[in-house]
């Protein structure tokens, strides 16, 4: 009779080795993120300098020739005109779209016969091209700066209106029925409990509002020709100056840049309880 083995006999395994020198140059590199969007935009930047070179004519931008032109473009005087004609516009064209849209996105949000009225004419206008828009404008307010204005704030109108309408609808429905009860203030409930938990959205749809803004005031002043950084780019690319030109993009991108980046900072500095939610999913 054979003798049974020990239901608790050890079992012989190969000892695991460290997985650590084995890690591939991809894998390390991944795991440094700053490091990976520098050689990312070196990537980019070597491709289109080698490109514009071999294929492009000797006038169309590329990085060496853009570097060169930087500092002269950014000391003239017509540029840091232009760009703050452009971005002064752009804000002021923010503020109303963030006011007015936040109010109407919130009564959307919240009253349904609002909701019923307005959704779907919000909705098909966000869908419309600004370029469609914009001779309806130009002939109400003329070719002049108040069409461009009024072009941004219908670009970054709807983006921030959907949004806070989201919002709205979003906030817990003990959050209300605990404000009911303690008789709260219909000014308390939207603006104390709505307004807040609705932030995440109106942050969002102000990241795609900056974005439509500065579309917005640049094909306005393509269309109407009106001094600003949009006729500077079209004026300079017509005379064959693409480095110059291509400075004043990357002066708007920059502004875009920036603004997210105040954007992000607003939300980790104030809005610690959606980020947190937001890393913990």
């Amino acid at each position: 009779m054979r003798r049974a083995e020990p239901s608790g006999a050890a079992v012989a395994t190969r000892p695991v080795r460290d997985a650590s020198p084995r890690r591939s140059v991809l894998a390390r590199l991944s795991s440094s993120t700053p490091l990976v969007k520098i050689a990312g935009g070196v990537l980019v930047l070597g491709a289109w300098e080698i490109v514009v070179r071999l294929f492009a004519p000797a006038y169309v931008a590329r990085p060496s020739s853009v570097a060169r032109a930087l500092p002269q473009a950014l000391a003239s005087a017509g540029m840091l005109r232009a760009a703050g004609v452009t971005l002064r516009a752009v804000v002021e064209g923010l503020l109303i779209a963030v006011l007015s849209g936040t109010l109407i996105g919130l009564a959307m949000g919240r009253i349904r016969v609002v909701d019923r009225l307005l959704k779907l004419y919000v909705n098909g206008l966000y869908a419309m091209p600004m370029v469609a828009i914009l001779p309806l404008l130009t002939i109400w307010f003329g070719y002049s700066p108040a069409a461009r204005l009024a072009t941004v704030v219908f670009a970054a109108f709807f983006p921030i209106a959907m949004n806070a309408s989201d919002g709205a609808r979003s906030v817990p429905a003990e959050y209300l029925e605990v404000a009911l009860a303690c008789r709260a203030r219909w000014t308390d409930v939207w603006f104390g409990i709505t307004l807040p938990s609705s932030l995440p959205y109106l942050l969002a749809g102000l990241r795609l509002a900056i974005g439509r803004a500065l579309v917005g005031a640049v094909v306005a002043e393509f269309f109407i020709s009106i001094d600003g950084l949009g006729y500077f780019i079209l004026f300079q690319s017509r005379t064959f100056h693409h480095d110059a030109a291509f400075v004043a993009v990357l002066l708007l991108a920059g502004f875009a840049v920036g603004m997210d980046a105040l954007i992000g900072w607003f939300t980790k500095r104030h809005l610690r309880w959606y980020r947190t939610g937001d890393s913990a999913a």
